[in-house]
């Protein structure tokens, strides 16, 4: 049997009790964001559109099996800054500050979370394993939709990054939106000087390269 197969209904699901892990009001978040590109955000946006290639994307297809945009929505957060550049630029290894103009940007969380927790042995309950963090992305989404649908408690995900030591990572959804504020805490671009050093480090640490 696969170690990461097909998830079960949300009527199954539904059957084992989530493990939850709560963030407090007040969490530092971080995220890497795109201002240019075909797809330009802001430090705010949840994405509605998807499924893309992202590991734990809830959205629904449209009916000829495509991403649109829709009422789901995602945010994918860190609970410290060099995560998401681990993340997000995990493909080329590169973190590339001029290119599509990253930023990064940390808030602090306006609510209570309350996350359905993929670090312990939930997954394995669940008929996972913790393959659903590090292996088959469009599997994990599968169950990311399940999740969404047997658990409507639960505001998204608490998961370990694969790219960096199983720190914590958060993958929001449309339910934690209001956990956003209104502003940020800290938000640079990362071709900004005051961060060059600060993404050297970080470069270093996770053994990527920096242009």
């Amino acid at each position: 049997m696969s170690k990461l197969p097909l998830p079960p209904a949300a009527s199954r699901l539904r059957l084992i009790p989530p493990a939850v892990e709560h963030l407090s009001a007040g969490t530092l978040v971080w995220r890497v964001y795109f201002r240019g590109g075909p797809y330009p955000g802001r430090w705010d946006l949840m994405r509605d559109f998807g499924p893309t290639t992202a590991r734990f994307d809830h959205h629904l297809p449209d009916p000829a099996g495509q991403p649109c945009r829709q009422q789901r929505a995602i945010q994918y957060l860190a609970l410290d800054g060099i995560t998401p550049l681990a993340e997000v630029f995990q493909d080329t290894r590169v973190i590339h500050r001029g290119s599509r103009a990253p930023w990064l940007v940390a808030y602090r969380l306006a609510r209570d979370l309350d996350l359905l927790d993929l670090t312990g042995g939930y997954p394995t309950q669940a008929g996972a394993s913790m393959l659903i963090n590090c292996g088959s992305r469009p599997r994990a989404r599968l169950w990311s939709r399940v999740f969404h649908d047997a658990y409507p408690q639960v505001q998204g995900l608490y998961y370990p990054s694969c790219m960096h030591g199983n720190h914590p990572c958060v993958a929001l959804y449309e339910r934690g939106a209001a956990a956003i504020p209104a502003h940020p805490s800290f938000h640079r671009a990362l071709s900004d000087r005051a961060l060059r050093m600060s993404l050297r480090n970080a470069a270093a640490a996770i053994g990527y390269l920096l242009i």
